[in-house]
């Protein structure tokens, strides 16, 4: 409390995103009576796969609505998803549910951020930037372990979305992976 430091907190049983949605919505009332700033939800893949994108939608939605002004994070977890189409509309569907960022993955998978998967994102935000003329916010996690590796992402935020994205509050990248190489670059460019 007071350290200016956001607090955010995984929510709608995470990491499966597998529950109903009255328990995914109490999951997120706990931890925003905790404090947290921030909500990562995980989508129900599930339901995506078997066509039921309304059922995503509305899950997303019901989430962004309980969140009023906190930052929801919808959770794609891309490398499941299949094709980059499939990331690419899941993408579209979870900012036009009112997702504040999208986010490649949980990290509990075997795929999580690639390239590739990042451009898919990245592309369904531009669109949605040109059509609606608002900025939302990408994430990049899961698997992300060098800082050169890091870069990459910041090339392609630039090339991509352009600049204005090249800022906390609409670029992540999940660095629990990546703190180890950032205190070895850090070291060896002070030494």
């Amino acid at each position: 409390a007071g350290s200016g430091v956001k607090v955010a907190s995984v929510a709608t049983a995470f990491p499966s995103g597998l529950s109903s949605l009255d328990v995914k919505l109490r999951d997120v009332e706990t931890a925003l009576a905790a404090g947290a700033d921030e909500i990562d939800m995980v989508i129900d893949r599930g339901a995506f796969l078997a066509g039921d994108e309304r059922r995503v939608f509305d899950e997303i939605a019901a989430v962004k609505l309980l969140c009023g002004d906190v930052h929801v994070k919808a959770i794609l977890e891309a490398g499941e998803l299949g094709s980059y189409e499939a990331v690419r509309r899941a993408s579209d569907l979870a900012l036009d549910a009112g997702a504040d960022t999208i986010k490649t993955s949980t990290g509990k998978i075997g795929v999580s951020a690639t390239l590739p998967i990042a451009l898919a994102m990245c592309q369904a935000l531009h669109a949605f930037h040109r059509r609606t003329g608002a900025r939302r916010g990408f994430k990049a996690a899961g698997g992300i372990r060098t800082s050169k590796s890091a870069l990459t992402y910041l090339v392609l935020i630039d090339e991509v979305l352009g600049a204005d994205w090249l800022d906390p509050q609409l670029f992540r990248i999940g660095a629990s992976s990546l703190l180890d190489d950032l205190l070895l670059q850090r070291e060896k460019e002070r030494t």
